[in-house]
């Protein structure tokens, strides 16, 4: 048991690190191209803190662990949204731009009710997975159609990248190899991580569901609480919600739709008749908490937490 739970620290450890360098080599690539940050802000950044998601839930779908897969999105998304965007707001009141009201929230909404839809039947096909992988296909097109016609807010600071001051061929180059490494990194955190959450779920006699709903999707998280964090600090109140949104969506749409395109997905029981009602309801709680004031307070941080603990005692006594 113990050498499972060193192989879970130490596969979080790698994908954060890999998660890490993968978003800044994948930021300033298409950053050295010439993309606005806002655009590459609505589409890389999130999508490369969703990186140990997509990675775990990839690598348990091909190790025929769906509960795991599933679990994984499912928890991760459920963090997002309560402890993330809450804990977030807790540190600093997090402005409401109207492209996240008017553009990503209903994304958002309608990629979480897709979902439910698609599981009903227990099952998420290839078919499914390349519909739902196709969705986020045309949401990042149109989110950087959306940033080249300046219909984005920029507040213009820069982002995070690997090219280590320098510029031109040497700074592609430098943001190539960072994609390599991490890469490889998420690859090797991925199947260490895998391994140790099927081993605990044996040795404590509890679904990997339940493991990928709460060990694996805290640990797959973490990027996206730290990334939102140190923006709300900073006064980067549209990346510390975009952040949450648009990795939430990434979750839902290429990963799911990704890791059912590598193997049709069964979807466990329990996800259907408790996971997945608790996260329509605490997606659809971040309306009214956003729109009111154009921002989420503290009080309204609390909500989110609270909510998210709520769930979190009710799944510890399911086990």
């Amino acid at each position: 048991m113990i050498i499972n739970w060193l192989f879970i620290i130490i596969g979080l450890a790698v994908l954060v690190d890999g998660s890490r360098a993968f978003t800044k080599s994948w930021t300033g690539i298409p950053l050295l191209a010439k993309l606005s940050p806002a655009v590459v802000g609505l589409t890389i950044v999130a999508a490369g803190t969703s990186m140990p998601e997509m990675m775990v839930s990839v690598k348990a779908s091909l190790s025929g662990n769906p509960g795991l897969a599933i679990g994984n999105i499912v928890g991760s998304n459920l963090l997002n949204i309560g402890l993330v965007l809450g804990m977030t707001a807790l540190f600093r009141p997090l402005r409401i731009l109207g492209n996240t009201i008017r553009f990503e929230w209903p994304v958002l909404m309608l990629a979480t009710l897709q979902f439910y839809l698609l599981a009903r039947d227990g099952i998420i096909d290839r078919i499914e997975g390349a519909f739902l992988f196709g969705v986020m296909i045309a949401f990042m097109a149109y989110a950087v159609w959306l940033g080249r016609r300046g219909v984005v807010e920029d507040e213009g600071t820069p982002l995070p990248t690997a090219s280590l001051g320098r510029s031109g061929a040497v700074a592609g180059w430098l943001n190539i190899l960072a994609i390599i490494l991490g890469g490889s990194l998420l690859a090797v955190g991925a199947n260490t991580l895998v391994r140790g959450a099927v081993g605990v779920a044996s040795g404590l006699g509890v679904s990997e569901t339940i493991i990928g709903l709460t060990i694996v999707a805290v640990g797959t998280s973490a990027p996206e609480l730290v990334t939102s964090i140190v923006a709300a600090l900073r006064g980067r109140d549209d990346m510390a919600v975009g952040n949450v949104v648009g990795s939430s969506i990434f979750n839902l749409l290429a990963i799911l739709g990704a890791a059912a395109l590598f193997r049709p997905l069964p979807v466990p029981s329990e996800i259907l008749s408790r996971d997945v009602w608790w996260l329509i309801g605490m997606t659809a709680l971040m309306f009214p908490l956003m729109i009111s004031g154009r921002k989420v307070a503290r009080t309204e941080g609390l909500v989110l937490m609270g909510g998210f603990a709520a769930y979190t005692v009710i799944l510890i006594l399911a086990v």
